[in-house]
C-alpha cells in the first residue's frame, strides 16, 4: 500500500494528536483488529459557521483550515483517510484508488469506498445525511457509504456491501451473516420532511417485501393536500442492510438537527461544516 500520513505545514497549529472526547467511537461488535470514529465540531480551527472541525472544503471555509482540520484527524487517528467527492449516487470504489486519486488531484467521484488494506481509512462526510461503516465479524474488509435520500435510494448500501464481500477471502466471502453495519448521527425521523416524490421512489424501488415496511418509514405531515413526509433515513437503511443479509446493525440514534452544540447541519444551518465517519484495518 502507498499510503502515508498528509503533510501538516500550516498557519494553524496541528500538534495536538488526541482524540476530542465528543466524537463518537461506534459501539459495535466489530472485532479487534478493526477501528472507526466519527468526527463532531469539536476539536478543529475553523472559524464562523464551520467552527471548528469542518472537513469539507464545499462548505465555504477558509481551505487552510479545512487542510489542517484534515491534517489533524489524521494525527488523532494514526491513519490516512481515503477521500471522495461525494455526489449522492451509488458508485463505490477501492479506498486505495481514492486516496491515490486525491493525492494525484482528481478526487473520485463516489460516494462510498471498501478495503481490505491496512491501515487506510475509507471515509465519508456528511453534516445530515447517514454515514454506514460496515465491516466482516473476522476483520478482513471495511467499507464507509454516504448514505443521502438519493444515493440511498439508488442503492448505495448494497453496493457497498457487495464491494466489502468482494474484498474477503473466498472461503468466506458468500457468508450473508458475516456482515455487520453501523449507522452515524444523520438527520431525525421528526426532522426530515419531504416531498411525495421521495416516498415514491422509495416506494418504486421496494421489493414487494419490503413495501409496507418502507411506506412505515414515511410518516405524514402537514396539509394531507401537499402529500409531505416525515422520513426514517435509519429505517430505510435498515431495509436495504437487510437486502444484503445484514441485520446486525448498531447506531442510528443521533438526529444531527436536533443537536447543533455537537453536529453540522446542513437543513438546519445551511452554511455549515461537515463531519467524517471512518472505518479501517489495524495489524
Amino acid at each position: 500500500m502507498t499510503s502515508s500520513l498528509p503533510e501538516q505545514d500550516s498557519k494553524f497549529d496541528t500538534a495536538d494528536n488526541t482524540m476530542p472526547e465528543d466524537w463518537i467511537v461506534p459501539e459495535w461488535p466489530a472485532p479487534a483488529n478493526v477501528r472507526a470514529v466519527f468526527t463532531t465540531r469539536a476539536g478543529g480551527v475553523s472559524q464562523g459557521p464551520q467552527a471548528t472541525f469542518n472537513l469539507g472544503y464545499k462548505a465555504d471555509d477558509d481551505p487552510e483550515a479545512v487542510r489542517t482540520n484534515r491534517a489533524l484527524l489524521a494525527t488523532r487517528t494514526g491513519v490516512p483517510s481515503a477521500w471522495v467527492a461525494q455526489v449522492h449516487g451509488p458508485r463505490v470504489v477501492d479506498a486505495q484508488a481514492a486516496f491515490d486519486a486525491v493525492n494525484a488531484g482528481e478526487p473520485l467521484q463516489a460516494d462510498a469506498s471498501a478495503t481490505n488494506a491496512i491501515g487506510l481509512a475509507s471515509t465519508i462526510m456528511v453534516a445530515d445525511c447517514l454515514p454506514v461503516l460496515l465491516c466482516d465479524v473476522q476483520g478482513h474488509a471495511v467499507a464507509a457509504a454516504h448514505a443521502g435520500w438519493r444515493g440511498l435510494c439508488a442503492g448505495v448500501i448494497e453496493q457497498t456491501v457487495q464491494a466489502l464481500r468482494a474484498r474477503l477471502p473466498k472461503s468466506s466471502a458468500n457468508d450473508d451473516a458475516q456482515v455487520i453495519a453501523w449507522l452515524g448521527p444523520c438527520i431525525g425521523p421528526t426532522a426530515f420532511e419531504v416531498g411525495p416524490e421521495v416516498r415514491e421512489a422509495f416506494l418504486d424501488a421496494a421489493i414487494p417485501q419490503e413495501r409496507d415496511a418502507t411506506s412505515a418509514a414515511f410518516v405524514p405531515h402537514g396539509d394531507p393536500d401537499v402529500g409531505k413526509s416525515l422520513a426514517d433515513l435509519c429505517a430505510l437503511a435498515r431495509l436495504r442492510l437487510a437486502r444484503e443479509g445484514v441485520t446486525n446493525v448498531s447506531g442510528g440514534t443521533w438526529c444531527t438537527v436536533g443537536d447543533s452544540a455537537r453536529f453540522y447541519s446542513y437543513r438546519r444551518d445551511r452554511t455549515t461544516g461537515r463531519m467524517a465517519a471512518l472505518v479501517w484495518r489495524v495489524s
